[in-house]
């Protein structure tokens, strides 16, 4: 059986911090979960050398999940349960299966299944909010604002430079910004969050291609990341995390 090497677990820790954050809603919150579950991972695999998650990644995952339920959360209401939302990051954001995300999670095969299915079903009536795109790419603006109204949110506007981001904040005062890091010659994605967060509170999603470079846990980084290309489902998860502020937790 394969046995995890420590090295293994530091390469993961950028997929384990997207999946903490984006649980969490926060990306403090998320990153000093991967921190408590990396030394509790490493501690384990020097215990018990056999575990038969044989992953770097998913071993990660496990490790979060389990300091996240021991911590205590609040309710969800009416929305999906903890277990749902967990089930659905890992496999739209993360892209696990959902027979390796039922290991994860220590729950049986069938149930992930079924709670995944339920999931799916009530994602889009859930949590609809007006939505700010920040995108240079005409095309791909266009694809962004079909999927943002396929999952039951509003678009009311669409920006390609940091002046025009900034202008229709001020204009709109969106529920939700979902923002391009490389907006070309129009600057820079963050620097108009940055700008606009400023005046108006709102959760933000970054769309990047390469989304390692915003999970170092260096600095001050987003709470959700998703990379291109993503599915519908994926951004359904994100804004639905992002809108309804993840998963509410009593302590970390």
């Amino acid at each position: 059986m394969t046995v995890l090497r420590r090295e293994d677990l530091i390469r993961a820790l950028p997929y384990a911090r997207r999946y903490a954050r984006a649980l969490t809603g926060s990306q403090p919150a998320g990153d000093a979960l991967v921190a408590d579950c990396l030394r509790d991972t490493l501690a384990e695999r020097a215990e018990h050398p056999a575990d038969p998650i044989t992953d770097a990644r998913h071993a990660l995952y496990r490790g979060v999940t389990r300091r996240f339920d021991e911590s205590g959360r609040g309710g969800d209401g009416d929305g999906l349960s903890a277990k749902q939302r967990q089930l659905l990051l890992l496999t739209s954001l993360e892209e696990v299966s959902a027979g390796d995300a039922a290991p994860i999670l220590g729950i049986p095969p069938e149930t992930a299944a079924q709670l995944l299915g339920d999931a799916r079903e009530r994602l889009r009536a859930s949590a609809a909010t007006d939505v700010l795109i920040i995108e240079d790419e005409p095309i791909i603006a266009m694809d962004l604002e079909e999927l943002v109204q396929s999952c039951g949110h509003r678009v009311v506007g669409v920006a390609s430079s940091e002046t025009e981001a900034i202008k229709l904040a001020k204009q709109t005062r969106p529920g939700l910004i979902l923002a391009d890091i490389n907006l070309g010659l129009g600057g820079d994605g963050t620097s108009a969050v940055s700008a606009i967060l400023a005046s108006h509170y709102a959760p933000v999603i970054f769309v990047t291609a390469y989304p390692e470079r915003l999970l170092t846990g260096d600095a001050v980084e987003p709470a959700f990341v998703i990379t291109k290309p993503f599915e519908p489902l994926t951004l359904a998860i994100a804004t639905y995390q992002a809108v309804t502020g993840g998963v509410q937790m009593d302590s970390v």
